[in-house]
């Protein structure tokens, strides 16, 4: 904004480049109009700048700016390069967030919100949650690279005569046509194999383990037996979760199983090698109470573990070298408070940003806690617009749902050979 006119004497009209000072006191540099046009980006200047901005922000530019922009910000290797820097260099690129569906009514919907804007906002500030409509119901498998895989059942006169997979990326709308899966999934999982840059489905299927690789010849292939793991010698136990856990830069799978008044493990699964390996958890206290099951997560990108401890707190772990049981290392210790509540269900850690650790607490709120203070608090999530009325709020209970923490990224379902389209599952605008 100028502050004044530009001064009649000649000594002071500015020439070509020249920096001077306008009567307001503002300094500026005045071109005149036979200044040369600025110089044209280089093409690998652009990518480095792209690279620098949130997934989120880059799915409009890539359609609104022009066709170079476009084919770039849709490639393989700039999505590649976008979640590669993202991870290692500038998690800020990519956003958490946590998508979810309902397990007691077969609701279309899934539901999203920001886990960023859970532990951010004020308690008056309510993060609402986003509703995404399909054509049918279908259940989240797992998360990875910013994929969601979701599995569903194509009906006919009210019997089921298909099973589906499908693969979703919400921050770009591209979905995978759904793939024919060959049967219902109970232990089954979703991951990357980094090695060979491929996304694959695990799978118990007709009682053997079946690994499924998404691309233009996607089949099931036979591999190492799943059961034999767990049920032989020292291996005997209860399986606490059917959905396989991702660890990225792992390219593992993993189960938790426990034994009453016995120790806990976890069953892995190499998705490179397709082979299983076995590891121990942290010792328990022989005056625990062991019928209150361990929880299985991933916090600061480690394997984490939350285990009740002597009757009055919770102990969350990292394992800070995959694979390795004498690297578990000791978080933080919560004690019990009314809010968390307790049995039979240890607390089970999603998310850490900075010190304060979102959980879902035993008593199924979603809850805050501070490791420095101890405070606990109760995040406000407005759930009201989630398109599935028969559940409870999110404010006031999480019962009735599956949730799947995710990263948003560029990496769309085409990249790797699938026909894709952005028809599968669409934003629910809210009503005016």
């Amino acid at each position: 904004m100028r502050r004044g006119p530009i001064p009649d004497d000649d000594d002071a009209v500015p020439k070509k480049g020249k920096v001077v000072t306008t009567t307001g006191g503002w300094p500026e540099l005045l071109r005149c109009t036979t200044t040369k046009p600025p110089p044209i980006l280089l093409d690998e200047l652009i990518a480095e700048i792209l690279l620098r901005i949130p997934a989120r922000s880059l799915v409009p530019l890539r359609n609104s700016v022009c066709r170079s922009w476009r084919t770039l910000i849709s490639s393989s290797q700039f999505a590649k390069d976008h979640l590669r820097r993202s991870m290692a260099v500038d998690p800020a690129l990519t956003h958490p967030l946590m998508a979810y569906y309902s397990q007691t009514y077969s609701y279309p919907i899934i539901g999203v919100f920001s886990v960023r804007s859970v532990m951010e906002n004020p308690p008056h500030e309510p993060t609402k949650v986003v509703p995404y409509e399909g054509r049918r119901f279908r259940l989240i498998i797992g998360s990875c690279n910013g994929l969601l895989c979701l599995h569903d059942e194509e009906r006919q006169d009210g019997f089921i005569i298909s099973h589906r997979a499908m693969l979703w990326n919400p921050c770009t709308g591209f979905t995978s046509q759904p793939l024919e899966i060959g049967g219902l999934l109970s232990t089954c999982g979703f991951g990357y194999d980094h090695v060979n840059d491929k996304y694959k489905l695990f799978a118990i299927l007709d009682k053997k383990s079946r690994m499924f690789t998404f691309g233009p010849k996607s089949t099931w292939r036979t591999i190492q037996d799943f059961s034999r793991n767990f049920r032989d010698g020292n291996y005997r136990g209860c399986q606490v979760n059917l959905v396989g856990l991702f660890v990225s830069g792992t390219g593992t799978l993993n189960w938790l199983f426990h034994r009453y008044l016995s120790f806990v493990w976890v069953l892995s699964l190499d998705l490179v090698k397709e082979t299983f390996n076995q590891f121990s958890l942290p010792n328990r206290d022989s005056d625990d109470d062991h019928r209150v099951t361990p929880q299985l997560g991933i916090l600061r990108d480690c394997l984490a573990v939350c285990y009740e401890t002597k009757k009055t707190h919770w102990t969350v772990w990292l394992m800070k070298e995959y694979g390795v049981p004498q690297s578990w290392t000791k978080l933080a210790i919560i004690p019990h408070h009314p809010l968390l509540g307790r049995r039979p269900l240890s607390l089970q850690p999603i998310y850490m940003l900075k010190d304060v650790l979102l959980a879902i607490a035993p008593s199924g709120k979603f809850v805050l806690c501070n490791l420095n203070d101890g405070s606990i608090d109760i995040p406000n999530i407005d759930s009201s617009s989630d398109g599935m009325p028969k559940l409870c709020p999110l404010t006031q209970h999480s019962s009735g749902r599956i949730f799947e923490l995710y990263h948003e990224s560029l990496v769309s379902p085409f990249h790797f050979g699938l026909p894709s389209c952005s028809s599968e599952m669409r934003l629910i605008k809210p009503s005016l």
